[in-house]
């Protein structure tokens, strides 16, 4: 363990909380100097510190928690030098390397001053020699994420993050500001949820479909944080205006040295580098002591593919081709179709990809196939099933995943409202020319329909692939919430009408049958009245004696039944 140093401004009892960064570690290898004497500025993951101690062989780290200097101090023996304190408090020779990736708001302590971004920065610039490469972050207040948060803004840091949340003037809003506010000239990166980094020229040339704004909208889709409504819409509009580097989750600026790829980004145990030259983008995919369990590697250094646990899929970096063409993504231009309701256009598409995929191992994403107004190309998807999928298979996953994004975000499309799931799934597939299934009587009422069976392997490989991308489908669309509460309300009033009408009706209906009822009451006592009446006629002797004259009328041959009555006199 090495031996602490404590200066002016440390916290105690504190800890700072920090996560691993391996696309921010990758680029850090790149960047850090050999052999230099460096300065850690601020809380960093433990990768981060690695990637730093690799390169260089005096190492200072400044926290300002005295439990976390104590954590390093036993994590890293005497390889790195620790000291505990404020930003304000540190004082001595100057250093030729400062990283500080965290940015400057958790610097100061308690009992430090009340410092602006522009006096932190100069109190930073003062530890820093004249030729000295220095790696500063800042937070981008005018983030997507932080527009969209759901928190109100003094939920959005834990106390293990305290820092000043109070408006400051001098602190820098902007990419050009960041630079201008710099005394150094400054290479500066667009971070995306500490995911992906893309230079910062790269990000505001990238228009919809392409590259660098496919990743960035995968990096801040698989964010934690709650937000109002899905990032992808904003992320594209950006995109489209230019401004794709003005709402990343943050900057990076790199100042005194040049970093080798204009794309950093994590892809699951690896970290992807892309570089865009005449042909496209040629990329590479890394896997280093920076990443968390990292993967074995052969001979050649190329990395095998990892099994996820519970997961149908496994991770396999050597899939990604080295040089990805520019162009669109198919989704983008599937996408414009639908709302154009372009059908034959949308037709010819999805046929052309019917005859492009043939049985693979790789897991077809649309939002990840390339489309250069010519021919398809894979992008930089490495997730690929443990053995080979059918052609059929590899289109039902893709056009289900497919779907469920297009209803996820409200997109316009040709198709009937009505017509949504298996069978819309299954319609796409016969434009890419599967042959439709076969529609059979049902044996029982369990059966599933024959679009169903005809994507149940599709759906089991999407969902795989949503799981192993961090995909979150629980994201409230506050405006269609809105939406769907007016629609709502709306028929809460037509049904609170109609319950109305009905009231009316039943009560007329119930003072009908009360008349009804109290009609049978008096006829069911006339009734009563008539057979006691009745009943006493037929016992009175009036009653017999007109019933025997009526028997003695019916008498045709008199003469006969008076000699059969004097017979039975006699007989008596």
């Amino acid at each position: 363990m090495s031996e602490l140093q404590v200066v002016r401004g440390e916290m105690q009892p504190w800890t700072d909380h920090t996560t691993p960064r391996p696309a921010l570690a990758a680029l850090l290898t790149d960047v850090v100097p050999a052999n230099r004497r460096t300065l850690i500025l601020g809380p960093h993951a433990p990768q981060q510190i690695e990637s730093v101690l690799a390169h260089s062989a005096d190492v200072t780290i400044l926290v300002r928690s005295v439990a976390d200097a104590q954590q390093l101090g036993e994590d890293f023996g005497p390889c790195l030098r620790v000291i505990a304190g404020a930003l304000d408090g540190l004082e001595g020779e100057p250093y030729d390397v400062i990283i500080a990736t965290d940015g400057l708001d958790r610097v100061l302590g308690y009992d430090s001053a009340d410092l602006s971004w522009t006096e932190r920065l100069a109190a930073l610039s003062r530890l820093a020699a004249p030729d000295g490469v220095v790696v500063l972050a800042l937070e981008n207040e005018f983030s997507l994420l932080n527009l969209l948060d759901s928190r109100p803004a003094h939920q959005r840091h834990g106390d293990d993050e305290w820092r000043p949340l109070h408006d400051d003037p001098t602190r820098p809003v902007s990419v050009d500001q960041l630079k201008a506010a710099l005394p150094w000239r400054a290479e500066v990166y667009a971070d995306f949820a500490s995911r992906t980094f893309i230079r910062a020229d790269v990000a505001a040339a990238a228009r919809p479909g392409e590259l660098p704004t496919r990743l960035a909208t995968g990096a801040l889709e698989a964010t934690d944080a709650p937000l109002l409504s899905p990032a992808n819409e904003a992320v594209e509009t950006a995109s489209r205006a230019g401004l794709l580097a003005s709402v990343s989750t943050g900057w990076l600026a790199i100042c005194g040295a040049a970093p080798s790829h204009d794309v950093y980004t994590q892809t699951a145990q690896a970290v992807l580098t892309a570089d865009e030259d005449l042909t496209g983008w040629s990329t590479t995919s890394t896997i280093g002591p920076s990443i968390p369990e990292p993967a074995a590697t052969t001979s050649d250094s190329t990395p095998e593919p990892v099994s996820i646990h519970g997961s149908l899929l496994s991770f396999d970096p050597s899939v990604v081709p080295a040089t990805v063409p520019p162009g669109v993504s198919v989704e983008t231009m599937l996408f414009r179709l639908a709302a154009a309701e372009d059908v034959p256009a949308f037709r010819k598409l999805a046929a052309d990809l019917g005859e492009w995929v043939t049985a693979s191992r790789v897991i077809i994403r649309w939002d990840d196939i390339v489309f250069d107004g010519e021919s398809f190309a894979h992008g930089v998807s490495p997730w690929v099933a443990h053995e080979e999928v059918e052609k059929d298979d590899l289109l039902a996953a893709a056009w289900i995943r497919f779907h469920d994004r297009l209803l996820r975000q409200h997109r316009r499309h040709p198709w009937p409202p009505w017509m949504i799931g298996a069978d819309l799934v299954s319609a796409w597939l016969g434009m890419s020319g599967i042959e439709p299934p076969e529609q059979l009587q049902a044996t029982s009422p369990d059966t599933a329909p024959a679009t169903t069976q005809q994507v149940a392997r599709g759906k089991e490989l999407a969902a795989a692939l949503d799981a192993v991308l961090e995909t979150r489908k629980d994201t409230v669309d506050v405006r269609t919430a809105l939406a769907e509460a007016e629609a709502a309300k709306q028929e809460l009033f037509e049904l609170k009408g109609h319950v109305y009408g009905l009231e009316r009706t039943l009560g007329f209906r119930n003072k009908a049958m009360k008349t009804r009822e109290n009609r049978i009451r008096e006829l069911r006592g006339q009734l009563q009245r008539l057979t006691t009446a009745h009943e006493r006629i037929r016992g009175s002797r009036t009653y017999a004696v007109s019933r025997v004259i009526f028997h003695a009328a019916q008498v045709r041959k008199p003469k006969t039944v008076a000699r059969k009555l004097a017979r039975r006199i006699r007989k008596r």
